[in-house]
């Protein structure tokens, strides 16, 4: 067991979720649902989100939001005016800040240049688009209803409407997926000149369509390959790597991500959603899951939160470590002892030592950083943090 320290409230964010798409993804595994009926109960979910907002509120008072995640699902099936009267109730229950990082997630099958501006007026001021690949034969095989003409067309337009910052989501190792096609849809992405790209490797999980039947993905070797190459591709064009799966252009990290992995708190509202709350009087952190359903969520008789946690002492280090050391950037010892509120006992300090011999990490009086061989093996550096 831990010694305790003093616990300090990390900065806070609010994601909220919006759990509706066109149709399911055979990849995915969010809590995302595919659009049945014809119209979306937009204003019933809204009021509903708003209020589970108003319930979780008491929990941090009057500490400030630094930035907001909408996502999904889908949110841009949502009408610019719903997504405004969402913001604007938000402003009026938390302490938002007035230069607070508004990202929403969008699908460039559901764009068009005035919707876009209208969710900048809206008071959206950052857009992720989830893009996965330029080319059509890979947008099949992951189920992704937008062509590339349409994911050209939303980079596009992402840079007319006025938004600080906008991202793109691009995947790769896919279904018969060559180092040539990984690279061409990279080369097609950075040429739309984001700020911001997320470049991750597609990964068979459990609940999904790809889980029951499997497709055949690219081997290790050639995994290695694209990632090497992808790595030295974006470096030429200027993005730096702060994230195992993000890039950005100089000053153009998201905020909210990197509160995230800096083992910050957020609040989650909307189904499924989940949240993390430092309480620095009561000496403890929680973990929050809302209602998965959308029907359960609305339903008025029961509450919003499925499930409400402590996190243990025993589980406080492993979880600060398996955030922190996604980051690139090195990790302050202090942040360790302020937002764990514990100092480092034996089994964490040999656990920290054991991934330094091994190469995966280095440490200084005040620091510790992942070494490119624990980025790149960041499994085994978090088994070895058990």
């Amino acid at each position: 067991m831990s010694s305790s320290t003093s616990l300090q409230c990390p900065p806070l964010s609010l994601y909220i979720h919006i759990p509706w798409c066109v149709q399911k993804c055979p990849y995915c595994d969010f809590n995302s649902h595919g659009q049945k009926q014809q119209t979306l109960p937009e204003a019933e979910y809204i009021s509903h989100l708003l209020d589970d907002l108003a319930k979780d509120a008491p929990l941090i008072g009057d500490r400030p939001i630094c930035s907001i995640f909408i996502g999904g699902g889908t949110p841009s099936l949502f009408s610019a005016n719903s997504i405004a009267r969402l913001l604007k109730g938000v402003n009026s229950r938390v302490n938002l800040l007035t230069n607070a990082e508004v990202t929403m997630e969008a699908n460039p099958g559901t764009i068009e240049a005035q919707r876009f501006a209208d969710y900048v007026a809206a008071g959206v001021n950052r857009i992720s688009i989830g893009i996965q690949s330029f080319q059509p034969s890979k947008l099949k095989a992951l189920g992704r209803i937008h062509d590339e003409k349409q994911a050209q067309n939303a980079a596009q337009i992402a840079k007319q409407v006025g938004l600080n910052s906008f991202n793109l989501d691009l995947m790769h190792g896919l279904p018969k997926q060559s180092l040539d096609d990984a690279l061409f849809d990279l080369k097609t992405a950075i040429s739309q000149k984001p700020p911001h790209l997320s470049w991750y490797q597609l990964t068979i999980e459990p609940n999904t369509q790809f889980h029951s039947k499997p497709p055949k993905l690219p081997e290790d070797e050639l995994l290695w390959d694209i990632q090497e190459k992808g790595d030295a591709l974006l470096q030429a064009a200027g993005f730096q790597q702060y994230e195992i799966s993000a890039y950005s252009q100089k000053g153009q990290q998201c905020q909210h991500n990197l509160n995230y992995w800096r083992f910050g708190d957020y609040l989650g509202i909307g189904c499924g959603a989940h949240g993390k709350i430092t309480l620095p009087e009561q000496s403890r952190i929680i973990r929050t899951v809302k209602v998965k359903h959308p029907k359960g969520y609305m339903d008025l008789t029961r509450s919003y939160t499925y499930e409400s946690n402590t996190v243990t002492p025993e589980d406080l280090p492993f979880e600060f470590f398996m955030n922190r050391f996604r980051l690139i950037e090195p990790c302050p010892k202090q942040d360790y002892l302020d937002f764990t509120g514990q100092s480092l006992d034996e089994h964490t300090s040999n656990n920290l030592q054991a991934a330094i011999s091994k190469g995966l990490l280095t440490e200084t009086l005040t620091h510790w950083q992942v070494t490119p061989l624990g980025r790149r093996y960041l499994n085994t550096l978090l088994e070895t943090m058990v």
